[in-house]
């Protein structure tokens, strides 16, 4: 269950299968929150001040850094020279300088005289609204369009000869590839008509011409090439890609053969056994893959440990055994070594550490700071000569695309300077049963000791996944609430013990932690334990609706996304697979484990206020698990409400949409926490 954005101005990330509720999807019975707070405008309106850079590429000879900004609606490219990183020198790529669309996505030939990019400003002749990748000449200055493709596409790169680019692609696409995504509507052959097949596509560089590599019978994740010859090393499974990550394989292939498989987690006798892998990248070599493998909850939500298997196939080694922190991204520093990043309680590290014995070469802490840049989770960009460039940010720094040597990085850009935090943001840490467990508490505006505060617990979602540090403005932190965002058991950041550690355990160790939380900060600020409230989305949202079925410490609760029967969910869902590794069994064979975590199977003992919101075509948390938890609140006695979104996701797109759940949440808290 993928984590998504917590609010309207935080945000950073089924079709239901009850007729009650899906017959409303599309039509005009959805209507916004009438006479929703005034605040929350003036809030929105703050935060378009920010200048937020989205992407960074290095060239591979380390002298130019490509990176994206956007304002809202369209993104901008920018070049920066590293050695002049002036912005009255900066050049700005687009398509006949056309600037009124947008351009995206940077990635640089090998040979570091071509950049290519995604623009929308295509020709009249395309499809309306349909992206392109371009090539712009260092030479020349000037750009020309390589592809006519119509569908989705993502991660761009090119083969180590800069003679062809490959992407992954569904063609004539109707959704994104995902689970995250809104579902189709349900019709037809469920599982067999209209599936969507995400493959490996290649295109030449000079001509244009293209075709896939990989075939239709698999769903292709993530990919890279070879540096030594036209192969490719990918993770794929079986579709319904959305489903079927979990078990998903390792494979190479040449560009014109057949698949190979290299690793299977569910055949493996290692530790990864059952378990996920990710972000495959060959060596210098081509001799070796390393990859990140580990328990993981989404796609796209990557952490583990750094394995490395041969390119022919075998067992695989970990090269970070017992790691405290959690690698989420992975780059070969040489044939012998891999870079990376790593999520270590709130703070972000980059390592390098040697293959052959796992051993430490560099680590630095960057601190409390979150970074990324590139199309997977928490990518930087590394150039041939080992310069980094990635966009780097935190809850007291605004974001900025950073440059430099392993540990000498330094801005490149200077868009939001003297832009103060639009909150006072600390990391906590406390011990339960065990663990050191670390969170952040973010304080009221304007807070005084002298007075007391209402607090909100965002629980994130995942469970694999972790609440970072990054430059947000918090909605409660201005309306005058305390913001506690736990990492309990489960999350990333703690090495894979702590990640495993709510195996068969959903909803009971991961509340307790964040109980002692709250426990430790309210022994260290002003907090109103009469007025204390818990939200969060996805497994936040199944937090929320277990918590309240196990104490009555919150005086009202907010559940988006949640899920409150595992049994049924199991077979209401899209994403059946990801449970197995959490439950050690498919609820066929083991039942029991699934009911002991189902908030459905307390809801007697609930007295909190909830409010429950999801959207009618959420795949991942489907709109009955809501339904199923609000009807049961409301034969109880216990005071709810259901909102359902037509036409969303997991992941809300809709920006009314979100702007309305943000005020239907301040709602709800003003209402059932009041002040005395």
């Amino acid at each position: 269950m993928k984590c998504v954005p917590a609010s309207f101005f935080a945000a950073t990330l089924c079709m239901a299968l009850n007729p009650l509720l899906s017959a409303q999807s599309g039509t005009s019975a959805w209507a916004p929150m009438a006479n929703p707070d005034p605040r929350l405008a003036a809030l929105a309106a703050a935060q378009t001040t920010l200048r937020a850079p989205r992407q960074a590429a290095i060239s591979p000879d380390g002298t130019m850094v490509a990176w994206t900004i956007s304002d809202g609606r369209t993104m901008t490219l920018h070049l920066t020279e590293m050695a002049h990183p002036d912005p009255a020198k900066e050049k700005l790529i687009a398509p006949g300088g056309e600037t009124a669309c947008s351009n995206s996505s940077p990635v640089w030939a090998p040979d570091s005289k071509t950049l290519a990019y995604t623009s929308t400003c295509t020709s009249k002749t395309e499809q309306a609204g349909q992206p392109q990748i371009f090539l712009w000449s260092r030479a020349t200055g000037e750009s020309r369009q390589l592809t006519h493709v119509t569908g989705i596409f993502q991660q761009a790169a090119f083969s180590s000869d800069g003679r062809s680019m490959a992407f992954l692609f569904v063609e004539n696409a109707t959704r994104n590839a995902g689970a995250l995504a809104a579902m189709k509507p349900w019709s037809g052959v469920i599982g067999e008509d209209g599936v969507e097949i995400q493959r490996v596509y290649a295109v030449d560089t000079g001509t244009g011409a293209g075709a896939f590599l990989t075939p239709s019978t698999l769903h292709v994740y993530e990919f890279n090439w070879s540096p030594v010859a036209k192969e490719i090393t990918y993770i794929a499974a079986a579709p319904p890609g959305e489903n079927t990550w979990w078990i998903a394989k390792l494979y190479t292939q040449a560009a014109q053969g057949t698949p190979l498989v290299v690793f299977d987690p569910n055949t493996t006798t290692s530790a990864l056994h059952g378990l996920q892998i990710a972000v495959p990248r060959f060596s210098p070599d081509g001799k070796r893959i390393a990859f990140i493998g580990g328990l993981m909850s989404d796609q796209g939500s990557t952490g583990g440990d750094v394995w490395v298997v041969s390119a022919q196939g075998g067992q695989p080694t970990d090269v970070t055994p017992n790691i405290d922190g959690t690698p989420t991204y992975l780059a070969w520093t040489g044939d012998d070594s891999i870079g990376f990043v790593e999520d270590r309680r709130g703070h972000t590290w980059l390592a390098n550490y040697s293959v052959n014995g796992g051993a430490e070469q560099q680590q630095v802490d960057l601190g409390e700071v979150s970074v990324g840049g590139g199309p997977i989770k928490d990518a930087v960009s590394l150039s041939s000569g080992g310069t980094l460039a990635y966009v780097e940010s935190g809850h007291a720094m605004a974001p900025e695309v950073w440059a430099g040597p392993f540990g000498e990085a330094r801005p490149l850009t200077h868009l939001n300077a003297g832009a103060k935090p639009p909150a006072r943001t600390e990391s906590v840490v406390w011990k339960n049963e065990g663990f050191d467990v670390q969170g952040w508490l973010t304080y009221p505006k304007n807070y005084d000791p002298a007075k007391k505060y209402p607090l909100i617990v965002q629980v994130h979602g995942g469970p694999s996944a972790s609440a970072g540090a990054r430059w947000s403005g918090s909605m409660w932190s201005e309306l005058g609430y305390f913001e506690f965002s736990p990492n309990p058991r489960g999350s990333f950041g703690e090495g894979e013990k702590f990640t495993a550690a709510n195996i068969k355990d959903f909803g009971y160790g991961d509340l307790r932690d964040i109980e002692a939380g709250m426990d430790s900060i309210e022994k260290r600020v002003s907090i109103d334990k009469t007025r204390e409230g818990l939200t969060g989305w996805s497994y936040g949202g199944f937090m929320t609706m277990f918590a309240v079925t196990q104490t009555t410490r919150f005086r009202a609760a907010v559940a988006g996304a949640g899920l409150s029967n595992w049994q049924s969910y199991y077979g209401e869902n899209s994403i059946d697979q990801w449970m197995v590794p959490f439950f050690g069994a498919t609820v066929y064979d083991d039942p029991a484990v699934y009911a002991k975590s189902s908030a459905i199977n307390f809801i007697k003992k609930v007295k909190t206020p909830t409010l429950v919101i999801v959207g009618d075509r959420d795949g991942e948390c489907p709109a009955p698990q809501s339904f199923e938890f609000w009807h049961a609140l409301r034969a109880e006695g216990v005071k709810t409400q259901l909102v359902v979104y037509p036409n969303e996701g997991h992941g809300f797109r809709d920006p009314a949409h979100i702007k309305d759940r943000d005020a239907r949440e301040v709602a709800w808290f003003e209402q059932n926490m009041p002040a005395k």
